[in-house]
């Protein structure tokens, strides 16, 4: 339960300071519990406990990552964080594989926005976030062409081999393809991304 109980954690991690007893209402954890978790937290140099007050000096994307470090799902824990957060997440889950990674790469003429990018052996991985959205699949299909139409202008703007559109979603079963693109939930990005080189045949690779 130690995990469950870290991940509903998070919640109460803000900007400040609160007593424990008001932590532990926000959380729903009893005040034992939630000391010992945010001790957990403070030893791990996610803010502390002084004076019976909980301090913050970082944020829920360092408590999430603490969270899914000692167990607690990958999927249960992005539920309980903002749409910048969950981009973070995913940022984080590239750079654990030894992706370089940028957020919210910004194309010009005309404008457009990728929530993530992640770069290896010159081949870019172009995400598109999609968090607390469920997406029909006329929906999906219109994420991936617009994925699709990035692509092309980042390639054009950049000296990659190849860019792979891809969206990452919070509500999916599996992965999932829609003309070759992976739509990959955020509990699979790990496996998939690891997996990536190796199935490059079966992905929409846009070539420079």
């Amino acid at each position: 339960m130690i995990p469950h109980r870290l991940s509903r954690c998070t919640e109460g991690v803000s900007s400040g300071c609160a007593s424990i007893k008001d932590f532990s209402a926000s959380t729903s954890i009893g005040e034992n519990t939630a000391k010992k978790l945010l001790d957990n937290f403070a030893e791990n140099r996610i803010g502390g406990i002084k004076n019976e007050l909980v301090y913050y000096d970082s944020d829920k994307l360092k408590s999430s990552l603490l969270a899914i470090k000692k167990g607690a799902s990958i999927d249960e824990v992005s539920t309980l964080l903002s749409w910048k957060d969950f981009e973070g997440l995913v940022s984080e889950i590239l750079k654990s594989l030894d992706f370089q990674c940028t957020r919210n790469f910004i194309l010009t003429r005309p404008r457009m926005e990728i929530d993530v990018i992640g770069l290896k052996l010159g081949i870019a991985i172009l995400i598109d976030c999609k968090h607390w959205k469920r997406l029909s699949n006329s929906a999906l299909r219109d994420a991936v062409k617009k994925q699709i139409k990035r692509a092309r202008y980042y390639l054009a703007k950049t000296r990659m081999k190849a860019a792979i559109p891809t969206i990452v979603t919070l509500y999916r079963e599996s992965v999932s393809f829609i003309n070759k693109v992976p739509i990959v939930p955020i509990f699979q990005l790990h496996s998939f991304l690891e997996d990536f080189y190796g199935n490059m045949d079966k992905l929409n690779a846009i070539k420079a």
